[in-house]
């Protein structure tokens, strides 16, 4: 089967995340589809919208749109519907199924999800909280994780971690290293601590490519030799998952995870620990409430 080229037009009045989110979850699915996007973002004014259609008559193509002004929203149809090209508002059938469900009427403002509220600053100190403590930087901070990743070098500990704090979460990051002794903090955790593991042929591979990046033979406390070794990689990876399970940290392995997938178990693990902790303390505060034997 050819591939098919298609041109694919995402409009949306505020940065588009949304859209271009629903798109990359679609278009895997067609093995034989080449998408050829158009991407428009803040569309909030007519003249801007004018560039829009514009757009859409020299390469036309399928809209997707979040648009929430019905003016912007009724000129566009109207031009989609001249041309031939179908429409899609993205966010109509929730917020339909929202309006009916609570008995209120949607506000309709642009961009509202980006209002400067404390969800946004929460997720700005998040990444602060990263940047402070990325591979095991000032280890004090610790008590303030909301999650600690650990692994060997080179096993994701770093993006996962700013991807989680663009969720909001504070992510300490702390490298095993055999004949390193872990930092007190781990000791009794104030939150979850994850291990992240992968393939050896997978970490060598990746290790392999730093150094190159680097142009060094030394990385750290690691002579570059053991480093790549097949052999010493493989009991580094299997002491560190041993440490892992002696102390009860669940461990994921990422060799064929994205970085989303990873966070994603990883902000599931944090919802299970939250979970266990309020029902230990509700149980705690009952047997308290209870009258001496």
């Amino acid at each position: 089967m050819s591939t098919h080229r298609l041109n694919l037009h995402l409009v949306s009045d505020a940065t588009g995340e949304t859209l271009n989110a629903i798109v990359r979850a679609t278009t895997v699915q067609f093995e034989h589809l080449t998408i050829m996007p158009h991407r428009w973002s803040l569309i909030r004014t007519r003249f801007q919208l004018h560039r829009v259609l514009d757009g859409l008559q020299t390469e036309p193509g399928p809209v997707l749109s979040s648009l929430v002004d019905k003016a912007l929203r009724s000129e566009l149809d109207m031009a989609c519907a001249k041309l031939g090209v179908p429409i899609v508002h993205v966010l109509d059938q929730v917020m339909s199924m929202l309006q009916d469900h609570v008995g209120e009427q949607a506000a309709a403002r642009p961009g509202r999800q980006y209002t400067l509220d404390a969800d946004y600053f929460r997720r700005i100190d998040a990444i602060h909280y990263v940047l402070a403590h990325d591979d095991g930087q000032a280890q004090a901070g610790i008590a303030e994780a909301d999650v600690v990743l650990v692994g060997v070098s080179r096993s994701s500990k770093t993006p996962t971690s700013f991807y989680l704090a663009n969720r909001g979460i504070k992510a300490g990051n702390i490298p095993l290293v055999p004949g390193i002794a872990l930092p007190p903090a781990l000791d009794s955790p104030n939150c979850p601590v994850v291990g992240l593991t992968l393939d050896p042929q997978a970490l060598i591979d990746i290790r392999r490519h730093r150094l190159r990046m680097l142009g060094t033979s030394t990385v750290g406390h690691h002579d570059s030799g053991e480093y790549t070794d097949q052999e010493a990689v493989t009991a580094e990876l299997l002491w560190a998952k041993r440490l892992c399970t002696s102390r009860g940290w669940p461990v994921i392995d990422v060799s064929r995870r994205s970085i989303e997938e990873t966070a994603a178990t990883i902000i599931q693990l944090i919802d299970a620990w939250r979970e266990r902790q309020r029902k230990a303390a509700e149980a705690r505060k009952q047997a308290a409430a209870l009258p001496p034997a």
